[in-house]
């Protein structure tokens, strides 16, 4: 084999491999889990803008548009805070907020 045949064999098998990987997550296509960590960072992205939400405390996951939050608030504020910057990015479908409030 020529250096072009293997290399060429090398990306198919790491693009049918890719799209293995969105399928054992749920997702239907490859471009399904693109478009869902592209919702994730976007909204991970307006946490850390906001002054009023503290991003490194709440976990943000998407699957086929619906954004779950999780982890810890410091107060209601803040936690209905996220969820609104949550539902007001592109491509949210719903968001489930399971943020827990501590003090």
């Amino acid at each position: 084999m020529n250096t072009r045949t293997l290399l060429a064999a090398a990306l198919a098998a790491f693009l049918i491999g890719l799209g293995g990987c969105a399928v054992t997550r749920g997702q239907e296509t490859v471009g399904g889990y693109v478009d869902d960590t592209a919702i994730t960072t976007s909204v991970k992205a307006r946490f850390v803008d906001n002054r009023d939400v503290d991003a490194s405390s709440i976990k943000v996951e998407t699957l086929n548009g619906m954004v779950l939050l999780s982890g810890f608030a410091k107060n209601n504020t803040e936690r209905t805070t996220a969820e609104s910057i949550a539902r007001n990015v592109a491509g949210v479908r719903t968001v489930r907020n399971d943020i827990s409030v501590r003090p």
